[in-house]
């Protein structure tokens, strides 16, 4: 779930404080659909009170949990305090904890295939410490899956292994995936979609990262999940053979959790019947976290797991050799783009119909400036983390990183992107 911060509080753009659209909407509540604004806040709430209802009832309910860091910045700065002491409850009371994985994410919804990849690993460093503060650091301990924003997976082999290795340095064991943005060697689709895999990236310079791949199936239809349809579909499905070990299949989705009329009046009531009606079932609800655990206890390795990369790799890998280098890469993805106009190493996610890059240079210019600038002027400089300089610096680049200023066209969205990214700039040229 998520939330952007714009400069939204003020008539002047250039001088309006940044804080959470959500906030906005409450204070606006007659434009649009403003007026979705306190079902959304609850909607963040909302499982800080249906957990502890069903525990209660002797129930063993299950979610994975996904904030972005711009979002709970948002609720702190709003006063939404019975909000994050609900989720902290949960989070952190033994009675409960196990029924909620949480899952990290860039602190601020950047899309990886087209955010710089030191900015990345920004972002995922941002979300641990800002999730750490507020849950603590026992809990943070037991974030063991990464949710990327909009589900969007590089398939540039050299963005792709950095970002794989970024999420293993920052000590992450899975990934959730999309399932088209990935392939299995021989190009096909993946063929056993209900296993947890191994993605594997190899940049051009021979080097390779992997982690375990979870695929979530389908698109990105709010009601799957508002109609728990991974229960219906998980009843239909046989067990499966791994490593010579029969092991029950695994059916993961994601959804936005406060968005759309589905998810936000249909979801609650099919929550409870399905918990009560799988809770000591042969069809249970688990976390992913949990499943690998019980997958592992059986004597499966994560060597024995089928293997996956990302999309495309298959045809950049007949052509060049890992270790060939980034100019041959070049060349091939060049020359692969004119034979094949499916052929891209723009990256994938929920849908193929959405570029957060192409048609955005009024975005993504003074993005890439500001990016620039905070690796010259703070990191290259090794200006102190602590440093009031250096937060504000880097609170304002991730902020204007956010997927939400390329995604809706040009507009107040774009104009709200660029702006942070001209205050981002300024910081870095005036203060640093």
């Amino acid at each position: 779930m998520h939330q952007p911060l714009i400069p939204a509080d003020g008539p002047d753009l250039s001088t309006a404080q940044l804080i959470s659209n959500l906030k906005h909407m409450m204070n606006n509540p007659g434009i649009g659909d403003n007026h979705n604004a306190p079902v959304f806040l609850w909607c963040y709430q909302r499982m800080g009170e249906f957990l502890p209802q069903l525990i209660e009832e002797g129930r063993t309910p299950r979610v994975m949990l996904e904030y972005s860091g711009a979002l709970l910045h948002g609720l702190r700065q709003m006063g939404a305090h019975d909000t994050i002491e609900a989720l902290r409850s949960i989070t952190r009371t033994p009675r409960y904890r196990e029924a909620v994985e949480w899952l990290g994410c860039p602190w601020g919804h950047a899309v990886a295939p087209s955010t710089p990849a030191q900015d990345y690993r920004l972002h995922v460093k941002a979300w641990q410490h800002h999730f750490a503060a507020i849950f603590g650091l026992e809990a943070l301990g037991r974030v063991r899956g990464f949710s990327p924003a909009e589900m969007a997976m590089p398939n540039h082999p050299d963005v792709a292994y950095e970002f794989v290795a970024t999420l293993k340095e920052c000590g992450y064991q899975w990934l959730l995936v999309q399932e088209h943005t990935v392939e299995e060697h021989d190009g096909r689709g993946p063929r056993r979609k209900h296993l947890p895999h191994l993605l594997t990236c190899t940049s051009s310079g021979g080097d390779t990262a992997s982690i375990i791949a979870i695929i979530k199936t389908q698109g990105s239809d709010t009601k799957l999940v508002a109609q728990m349809q991974p229960y219906y579909e998980a009843k239909g499905l046989a067990r499966c053979d791994l490593a010579g070990r029969s092991v029950p299949p695994l059916v993961t989705q994601i959804a936005d959790g406060e968005n759309g009329g589905v998810m936000m009046n249909e979801f609650p009531p099919k929550y409870f019947e399905v918990i009560r009606e799988c809770s000591g079932s042969a069809t249970p609800i688990m976390n992913v976290t949990e499943y690998l655990e019980h997958l592992f206890a059986t004597g499966v390795k994560e060597s024995d797991l089928p293997v996956l990369q990302p999309l495309f790799q298959h045809q950049i890998w007949q052509r060049m050799t890992p270790g060939d280098g980034p100019d041959r890469l070049r060349q091939v993805t060049e020359e692969l783009r004119n034979e094949d106009s499916r052929f891209h190493v723009d990256g994938g996610s929920w849908t193929n119909d959405i570029s957060w890059v192409h048609g955005y240079d009024h975005v993504m210019i003074p993005m890439e400036r500001a990016s620039s600038l905070f690796n010259d002027r703070v990191l290259a400089r090794h200006v102190p983390t602590d440093d009031p300089r250096y937060r504000n610096a880097l609170f304002h680049l991730l902020t204007a990183e956010t997927s939400c200023y390329r995604y809706w066209g040009h507009g107040a969205w774009t104009e709200y992107g660029s702006e942070i990214s001209r205050r981002a700039i300024d910081i870095m040229t005036h203060d640093l």
